[in-house]
């Protein structure tokens, strides 16, 4: 029988999704604790709170579809029609796959199949970055850092009052090294939590941000990880084209809502290359 897309072999292939869940579940239980049984939210009028819960709800709901759009985006050549094409330049035979294999495509040793335009394999969520799941990847990382922003700044107050109640080498070593004042027993277990989910969610927000800021530049140069690796232009259209190739026409709006129909233009398999663009333009 068949196994989905990317299985590599069951339960290693899941494993990277199960330990970001076990993390998000971590930090999301840790912020109702907080919430509920600590400190509190930071003190703010009904106005601002309102908005406050209405950018939560926008962020999670932006943050929960992107994540289902990438995983249930099949990005490989499985199910995709390559037998007689493999005439153009550019294409390759993958003797894995046992089949021909378009430009801009890689094979990956984790998914074990070669992926349209592969750009790279996401170690967290265990799925490789192609073709089909380059939008919901990026705009996944966009709404990963304002989650783990917002998460931060309401777990502010609380970790405040933690640190003002203690010298600052004792601060110092609880906001660096949370495992360890733990296992010294320098810190309860409640305020290890508090410390520690903190630390990840401002280092996470740093590590999306600049994904972000890395593959936002790639996107409107029109390359993969491995072509920008490489130093090759062939696919740059301009930005605008490039937006439109990668995020659909609506490239504007797909940032603000997940399920907002972009159709793609192309197929994953032909991409027009910039020497296309300069024979158009003479």
């Amino acid at each position: 029988m068949e196994q989905p897309w990317g299985s590599a072999d069951g339960a290693s292939a899941r494993l990277p999704l199960v330990l970001t869940a076990l993390w998000a579940a971590a930090v999301s239980l840790e912020l109702a604790y907080v919430l509920v049984l600590g400190p509190g939210p930071p003190p703010l009028g009904p106005l601002a709170r309102a908005l406050q819960l209405a950018l939560a709800a926008f962020q999670l709901l932006n943050l929960l579809g992107n994540v289902g759009l990438f995983l249930r985006s099949d990005p490989s050549i499985r199910g995709v029609m390559l037998a007689g094409r493999g005439l153009g330049q550019g294409w390759a035979y993958c003797y894995q796959c046992q089949s021909q294999v378009p430009p801009r495509s890689g094979h990956c040793y984790a998914c074990r199949i070669c992926v349209l335009r592969r750009d790279h394999h996401c170690r967290l969520l265990g799925r490789c970055v192609g073709f089909r799941n380059y939008r919901p990847f990026l705009c996944l990382l966009l709404h990963a850092a304002g989650v783990l922003l917002h998460v931060s700044v309401l777990l502010g107050p609380a970790l405040s009052a933690l640190l003002r109640a203690h010298t600052p080498l004792h601060t110092a070593a609880l906001l660096l090294l949370p495992w360890l004042m733990l296992l010294t027993g320098r810190v309860s277990l409640a305020q290890f939590a508090l410390a520690f989910v903190t630390d990840t969610c401002v280092a996470g927000a740093l590590l999306c941000g600049a994904g972000l800021l890395f593959h936002g530049t790639l996107l409107l140069r029109g390359q993969t990880t491995w072509e920008w690796a490489r130093g090759q232009h062939s696919y740059d259209l301009g930005p605008c084209h490039n937006l439109q190739a990668a995020l659909g026409p609506r490239w504007v709006l797909v940032w603000l809502w997940p399920f907002l129909a972009s159709p793609l233009p192309g197929d994953g398999i032909t991409f027009q290359t910039t020497g296309d663009v300069g024979l158009m333009a003479s």
